[in-house]
């Protein structure tokens, strides 16, 4: 897919590994909607990145909210060809604490809600959407973004691994699904990424992090995780795939 003139969804588009990549797809042509909770960060976005990009405010859990978000992208740039998923969260803690008293449930269900329904609410209604286009041939892409948690989670990791391996195992089965339709699936697990959600670390800790990675020996840059989701749109032949993207990283127990 040339991106040129191509509309894509970016959820949590406002920050992090979304923001990165809205910036790289407006910078290839592209028209992005940056949908996310965070309407201060989203606006200044929307304004750094000009009139290809526009804010919709998506809570991705929300079928009313993610529909208005695709009636965003048809209004304002008149087709939707993709979208990208980075909304997510996480809520570390052990299933049994040092008290003995197990994890709370409702903790596990908001995880898998925002990281896995959410992501699969927006990929049904999205891929609903851009099936309804008469062109032949290929009709949109959407990215799930798991993480190496899905593979080798951590202590402390269960509803995140559980959550993020969810998005590896119905990758195959979506992308079949939608074939007919001419629509593309692959999801992208990173390793350890410099994002928000590691802004709380000191830096001692982000570079002992980093220096966990094999080759390059660092925090992955955000910006190479959009690089990827660009190749993936162009690469046509890149379908029902999990693709990991950590340096040869694989995680520890703890």
């Amino acid at each position: 897919m040339n991106l040129k003139g191509k509309t894509v969804i970016v959820t949590g588009g406002a920050s992090g590994l979304g923001a990165a990549c809205a910036k790289r797809f407006v910078a290839a042509g592209a028209n992005v909607v940056i949908a996310d909770l965070n309407e201060e960060k989203g606006r200044a976005l929307e304004r750094e990145l000009g009139t290809q990009a526009c804010f919709s405010p998506t809570n991705v859990t929300d079928e009313a909210s993610v529909a208005k978000t695709i009636e965003l992208a048809h209004s304002r740039f008149g087709s939707l060809d993709g979208v990208i998923g980075c909304a997510g969260i996480g809520i570390p803690e052990k299933i049994v604490n040092k008290e003995g008293q197990p994890a709370p449930l409702k903790n596990f269900a908001k995880v898998i809600e925002v990281n896995l329904v959410g992501q699969f609410n927006v990929a049904r209604l999205a891929a609903a959407a851009m099936a309804k286009k008469t062109a032949a041939g290929e009709r949109g892409v959407i990215i799930n973004t798991a993480s190496v948690a899905a593979f080798e989670g951590q202590v402390g990791q269960i509803s995140y691994s559980a959550s993020k391996g969810g998005l590896v195992a119905l990758t195959l089965p979506m992308a079949r699904e939608l074939a007919s339709h001419g629509i593309r699936v692959v999801t992208i697990a990173p390793g350890i990424f410099d994002t928000p959600m590691l802004a709380g670390l000191s830096d001692k800790v982000r570079e002992s992090l980093g220096s966990q990675v094999p080759f390059p020996s660092r925090l992955g840059r955000p910006d190479e995780y959009a690089q990827l989701a660009q190749h993936i749109f162009e690469n046509e032949m890149l379908n029902g795939e999990t693709i990991r993207l950590d340096g040869a990283m694989r995680m520890a127990a703890r």
